[in-house]
């Protein structure tokens, strides 16, 4: 029996979590841990690799926010850990236990009950044919936790009240509720099951402003008297210093940063974390005209022969980056002077030198590969077609392109060579069959 074969059965046979997760040298509980995961949607040159090598703990009790930009893999590792997203390497464990794959059913059960959701939106989460006394109570009646109907009736209500609404509104449907309304009622759903984790997928980024600072102290207050650990999903750096334990920063599915909340906001050690923090609106509207934004560029890292890692350089913070970076890293953070990530201009500065350093900011931006890419890498389909009858020339075609960054040109050659090459194969085979046949 393969060793993949013997890890499927043992994992089968885990019926049940544990009591408590493992320990650190730091005397944490680890709620949850993900271990080089990489998420793939597609296959063949189609695919795409949305998460890749990502690795972080979550501790018991905590609130991990995980931080990027829009597309960076946020949302793909929330719901990888709700175990909707199937990994395409690596492993999830909840307090220890193997939940990525294939489990047990009596597992999959406690996996569910203990790790609940609140989405996005708060429109499309909901049912909208069923009444809000459903909604809460769908999760009770899945997993029957509840004695008779008057203890469901008063867990329901007793939710209601928590999250601020009222009990007459359990007859209602979401859509005669305001956004902030629905999401307490999301939010009522997730913790009626009394869940240990909840993955909070930006709960407050299609609220207006003045519900949003409502909606966090109901979720803090939830942390406090439930003691209910926190996966925190958000771009808003702002919102996010001042709720998180940890913070962790994750560019086009790597994570590139992790540390506390104020290890992180002092010193963003990564180039892209300080692009973060510079982006953050200042509340003058004065200062915020004359602020220059700090910009990534990726081009700025060499990993040709120096491949990176995600290191810890010390204070519990951990940073992605080659050998030579990572000793960079260690110097500025051993001198212990926080970096400064946002610039402001002086008053007197012309508007001209303000719009040429935001300028040179977005010819940085505009200088990464995937917006380089040459005006004539079109993937034209002639090139599949003369690869398919000439698929050496085809190949070799291939390897040039694909060595001057002509992506598309190239996956289209590579693919005709391909095809050309099997079909010559099986025209080999035709004919060696006929010669045979014809001598027998």
């Amino acid at each position: 029996m393969s060793k993949l074969n013997r890890e499927k059965e043992k994992r089968a046979r885990v019926a049940h979590l544990p009591e408590k997760g493992p320990i650190d040298e730091n005397g944490r509980e680890i709620l949850l841990s993900l271990k080089n995961i990489d998420i793939t949607f597609g296959k063949g040159d189609d695919a795409v690799r949305a998460v890749q090598n990502a690795s972080f703990d979550i501790y018991k009790g905590e609130t991990f926010s995980l931080v990027g930009e829009s597309g960076s893999g946020k949302t793909t590792i929330g719901r990888a850990v709700i175990r909707v997203n199937p990994l395409a390497a690596g492993e999830i464990l909840y307090k220890g236990v193997p939940i990525s794959g294939k489990i047990s059913k009596s597992l999959d059960r406690e996996v569910i009950r203990n790790i609940q959701m609140v989405f996005q939106d708060p429109a499309a989460s909901l049912n909208e044919r069923a009444t809000v006394d459903y909604i809460v109570s769908e999760g009770l009646y899945n997993f029957h936790l509840y004695k008779d109907e008057a203890d469901r009736v008063r867990k329901v209500e007793n939710m209601i009240n928590e999250v601020g609404l009222l009990p007459e509104h359990l007859t209602r449907y979401p859509h005669e509720f305001s956004g902030g309304q629905r999401q307490r009622i999301g939010i009522a759903r997730a913790m009626v099951m009394e869940p240990e984790l909840v993955v909070a997928d930006e709960p407050i980024s299609a609220l207006d402003v003045s519900i949003r600072a409502q909606v966090l102290n109901l979720l803090k207050k939830f942390q406090k008297e439930k003691n209910v650990t926190y996966l925190f999903i958000a771009h808003d750096l702002s919102v996010v210093r001042f709720i998180s334990d940890r913070i962790g920063v994750i560019y086009k599915g790597k994570i590139v940063e992790v540390a506390s909340s104020e290890e992180l906001f002092n010193f963003p050690l990564h180039p892209y974390t300080r692009s973060l923090i510079s982006a953050i609106p200042i509340p003058d509207p004065k200062l915020e005209k004359n602020k220059v934004l700090y910009t990534y560029d990726p081009s700025m890292h060499d990993y040709t022969e120096d491949k990176p890692e995600f290191v810890c350089i010390g204070n519990d913070h951990w940073v992605y980056g080659n050998k030579k970076e990572i000793e960079q890293y260690k110097a500025i953070r051993e001198k212990n002077e926080p970096i400064k990530s946002i610039t402001i201009m002086d008053e007197n500065t012309p508007q001209e030198e303000i719009k040429e350093k935001q300028d040179e900011a977005i010819n940085a931006i505009i200088s990464e590969e995937f917006l380089n890419a040459p005006i004539h890498d079109t993937g034209a389909v002639w090139m599949g077609i003369l690869s398919f009858f000439l698929p050496i020339i085809g190949i070799i075609a291939a390897v040039i392109l694909r060595k001057h960054n002509y992506i598309r040109n190239y996956k289209m050659c590579k693919k005709g060579a391909i095809i050309g090459f099997a079909t010559i194969g099986i025209l080999i085979l035709l004919l060696l069959l006929a010669i045979v046949l014809a001598v027998i």
